[in-house]
C-alpha cells in the first residue's frame, strides 16, 4: 500500500507539473498574439495574414504560407526586411515571444 501511495504522489505531482507547463505555454501564446495583433508598432497584423491572429494584411508575405520558424521571425523583427522596418521598440523578451507565437500557429 505505501509503495501505492507514493505511485500516486509522483503522478500527482507530473500531472501538476504538466498543468503549469500547459498553463506558461497558453500565456506565452496569449502574450505573443497580442503583440501580433495590438502591441507591436505598427501591428504585424496590418501587413500579415496569419489564421489564428485573425490578420488579413495584404501587403506582407502570408505567414501561414511561410511557415516561417522562430529563428526567422526573430531576425526579420530585429533587421527588419524588405519593406518590413526593424522594431527596434520591443523588447528581447517580446521578440522571442512574438517569433515563437508566429512559428507556433503559422499554417496550422
Amino acid at each position: 500500500m505505501n509503495r501505492f501511495r507514493k505511485t500516486a504522489g509522483w503522478i500527482g505531482v507530473a500531472m501538476l507539473t504538466l498543468l503549469i507547463d500547459h498553463a506558461a505555454v497558453a500565456e506565452d501564446l496569449s502574450a505573443g498574439q497580442k503583440l501580433f495583433t495590438q502591441s507591436a508598432v505598427p501591428a504585424c497584423a496590418l501587413c500579415h495574414t496569419l489564421k489564428h491572429a485573425g490578420a488579413t494584411g495584404e501587403i506582407g508575405p502570408v505567414l501561414d504560407e511561410l511557415k516561417p520558424d522562430a529563428a526567422r521571425v526573430e531576425q526579420a523583427v530585429r533587421n527588419g526586411i524588405g519593406q518590413m522596418p526593424a522594431y527596434g521598440n520591443l523588447t528581447d523578451d517580446q521578440i522571442r515571444l512574438l517569433a515563437k507565437y508566429v512559428s507556433g500557429v503559422a499554417g496550422k
